[in-house]
């Protein structure tokens, strides 16, 4: 069996974010930090998809319609 990590809270990858927008690096911020970089490439992208808004059918989904996805998967 593998083990899960839990995930972070969403104060702590807003903060990372922001602290990537502000130039630091994802290398940087994960030692610092203590998580992989590719979370905060992640993080980054998904904070750039919410703030752009694209709602053209191949846009990859926000977090709120990822939200509302799941929502319904568990409904049915």
């Amino acid at each position: 069996m593998s083990s899960k990590r839990p995930q972070y809270p969403p104060e702590f990858r807003s903060q990372i974010v922001e602290l990537a927008k502000a130039g630091r690096t994802h290398a940087e911020l994960a030692r610092e930090f203590g998580c992989h970089a590719t979370s905060i490439g992640t993080w980054v992208r998904q904070s750039q998809i919410d703030e752009t808004g694209d709602t053209s059918s191949d846009a990859p989904l926000s977090t709120a319609e990822r939200q509302e996805l799941t929502a319904l998967r568990r409904e049915l």
